[in-house]
């Protein structure tokens, strides 16, 4: 019984030991075979990393204001008898709005003429008895007393009718009208807003750390929604004093508007560039391979194939990046000239990845970029 027992024991250690084998024979078969079927290279695009001249800019957000505005107003009461301009229309300097009654002036003026001249013909008497000694020389001197004071009448009453006549203080745009023909009007009230166009100012605020790098003279670029064009300008403004609420810096630029396309309230998108550095390296954004332990890029190295021919695999490089203008980001440390970095593609790929390089299409990559419908 003993010995049949250890016969069948025998038996499964035997069948047992042989099954191992096949299952191990067949292990290495499948690894063998699994190394002859290499990952695909991944198709991917490449830029070489180059000095250039780099253009600095600053982004900011702001707002338009007119270089002259102003509500138009009588500073005398009246009624309106004549209204000359269309709300919305172009004046000049010096153009009649608006014009308020001077029937009572008017009829004063004559009045104070008629002295000015009954003066005038007194004194001429008196000059003429003061030559023959007739008169005192205080009565001469009554007379042209007098006649100043009858002249002081009439221009006080011409300057009074000339205030009646409101005028444009400078060349523009009017507003909407705010007042109609027979209308009484108080000292001060409203008649129409005015506003010149070109230039226009453009106000805005940068961090208080951009100070030292700004100066009256920057150059601008603005957008504004509804406006196709790329406008410029040139900063000409800085303010002394630091905004102690937001810790901004205020700015002003000046923007030709010959086209009177920006309007005062207009909210704009606008770039400041700062003085021009001669040779950085820079590379497309879409090279980047964002990360919270930090940003890399993938670079294209030769190494020998598991067959002896060349391939081309990529390597991870942590980078340090700084400005980003357009399309492009300036690398301060990580990469040196010449380094052929993966510019599309990057989230496919893995350290040592093969790689087949494919350049008949590339990302765009240009310092100010102006995609479609933007």
């Amino acid at each position: 019984m003993l010995k049949r027992m250890l016969l069948m024991l025998g038996c499964a250690l035997a069948a047992i030991a042989v099954i191992g084998f096949l299952k191990y024979r067949s292990i290495l078969a499948g690894i063998a075979m699994g190394a002859k079927f290499a990952p695909q290279p991944t198709a991917v695009t490449t830029v070489q990393v180059r000095q250039q001249s780099w253009q600095p800019v600053l982004h900011a957000v702001g707002s338009l204001r007119a270089v002259q505005g102003v509500t138009v107003s009588t500073d005398l009461a009246g009624v309106v008898s004549k209204i000359s301009f269309e709300s919305g229309a172009p004046v000049k300097k010096g153009d009649l709005l608006v014009q308020l009654d001077t029937t009572e002036q008017e009829a004063q003026l004559r009045s104070h003429e008629a002295r000015r001249d009954l003066a005038l013909s007194e004194l001429a008497r008196k000059r003429d008895l003061a030559a023959k000694k007739a008169i005192s020389t205080s009565e001469l001197d009554t007379g042209e007393s007098e006649l100043r004071q009858a002249e002081a009448m009439v221009e006080e009453t011409r300057a009074l009718i000339a205030r009646k006549n409101l005028l444009a203080p400078f060349d523009g745009f009017l507003g909407i009208r705010q007042v109609n023909l027979g209308q009484y009007l108080n000292p001060g009230a409203p008649v129409v807003p005015l506003e010149s166009l070109d230039p226009i100012y453009v106000e805005f605020a940068l961090p208080q750390q951009h100070l030292p790098t700004l100066a009256v003279g920057n150059p601008l670029r603005l957008r504004a929604e509804g406006v196709p064009d790329q406008l410029t300008g040139k900063l000409t403004a800085i303010a002394p004093r630091i905004d102690e609420a937001t810790r901004n810096l205020k700015l002003q630029g000046t923007i030709a508007n010959p086209a009177h396309l920006l309007r005062p309230g207009m909210f704009v998108s606008l770039e400041v560039l700062l003085p021009e550095q001669p040779a950085v390296l820079s590379i497309p954004t879409t090279a980047i391979a964002y990360a919270p332990y930090g940003d890399s890029v993938f670079v294209v190295t030769d190494q020998p194939g598991a067959d002896g021919t060349p391939a081309k695999i990529v390597r991870q490089h942590f980078i340090k990046l700084g400005a980003r203008t357009g399309d492009q980001v300036v690398v301060l440390s990580g990469l040196k000239e010449g380094d052929e970095v993966v510019s599309a593609g990057v989230f496919r790929l893995r350290p040592s990845a093969p790689v087949r390089i494919d350049n008949s299409v590339q990302p765009d990559n240009s310092l100010t970029p102006r995609p479609p419908n933007s």
